[in-house]
């Protein structure tokens, strides 16, 4: 995700402890849906589109920090 920013978010992880949560929340949730795309965990259509919307949701977040922090 977003290998322009890459030294940034190396940085961020460390330096900003909301950046990293939102980050490691990002992550979770691409794993967790991968597993339910996959049926290796049990789900619903209506729930995987909750998740990858959340995961949308904390992309943009994401990228708005890293475009604040770059400027």
């Amino acid at each position: 995700m977003f290998p322009e920013y890459r030294e940034l978010i190396t940085k961020l992880k460390t330096s900003d402890r909301h950046f990293s949560h939102l980050f490691d929340r990002h992550n979770a949730l691409d794993g967790k849906i991968i597993k339910m795309e996959d049926h290796k965990e049990p789900s619903t259509p209506e729930e995987i589109e909750n998740l990858k919307k959340e995961k949308l949701l904390l992309k943009d977040r994401i990228y708005a920090i890293l475009k604040k922090a770059s400027a």
